[in-house]
């Protein structure tokens, strides 16, 4: 288990919080789990990301990048503190070209850096579909789109998926592609079309083995691009 993946966190009252879900799913993967500290200096970021090969964005509250709309009252923005060192922290991954899989909050991260736009209520969209449970929404199915790596990892046409989400994406970032949709046409999940950086607007760390296999996609491909001494050596050479 020498493959490190980074789990960044949410941010609340000054503590760093991290749902076990999340370092379960990486562990079941194969991966060794890592939370992300929110640190100060460039510097210490720097080091930090090295020692990683991976990374998870979990999901959190309202992204304010490209925003479309006001933010509903049952939705606060993050905290300033976790936005200034999520997009620290993707901006080194990605320019290492090293593999993210972003989740709900995580996904719209994503998309918001790469240029794309969010609606801030997605159920203000005319035909939209109730997509919180917090509202009263629960699971529904999502089609996996034809010839994209999700619907090879998945093996499956369509899937049901849980429902935690307010904000939803409006216009797809520049090279991401829509991997997945829910009946109303909301976009579910997004992907480079190598596969290395993925996001899915679900959370499938609390799907249990059906869900897998995306962990399992973002250790190998870690795995693949990992330049560290494993830890095994690295602890025998001390």
């Amino acid at each position: 288990m020498d493959v490190r993946i980074g789990i960044t966190t949410s941010f609340e009252a000054g503590e760093q919080r991290l749902h076990h879900s999340y370092v379960l799913a990486v562990e079941r993967a194969g991966g060794l789990p890592l939370p992300v500290p929110m640190l100060e200096t460039d510097a210490a970021l720097d080091a930090f990301v090295h020692l990683l090969d991976g990374l998870v964005i979990t999901g959190g509250p309202a992204i304010i990048d490209g925003l479309l709309g006001d933010l509903p009252e049952d939705i606060s923005e993050t905290d300033p503190v976790r936005v200034w060192s999520d997009r620290r922290v993707l901006a080194a991954f990605l320019q290492a070209r090293k593999p993210v899989l972003g989740i709900c909050y995580g996904m719209q991260l994503l998309n918001a850096q790469a240029g794309g736009t969010i609606f801030a209520d997605v159920e203000r969209q005319e035909g939209a579909l109730v997509h919180s449970h917090k509202r009263g929404g629960g699971p529904h199915p999502v089609n996996i789109l034809a010839n994209t790596v999700l619907r090879d990892l998945l093996n499956r046409e369509e899937v049901a998926v849980n429902t935690r989400h307010v904000q939803a994406i409006a216009t797809v970032g520049e090279g991401f592609r829509v991997a997945a949709r829910a009946p109303d046409g909301v976009v579910e999940a997004i992907e480079q079309a190598d596969g290395t950086v993925m996001g899915v607007q679900f959370h499938p760390e609390r799907m249990g083995d059906e869900m897998l296999p995306l962990f399992r996609h973002l250790v190998e491909n870690a795995r693949r691009t990992a330049d560290h001494t494993p830890l095994a050596e690295a602890a025998t050479d001390a």
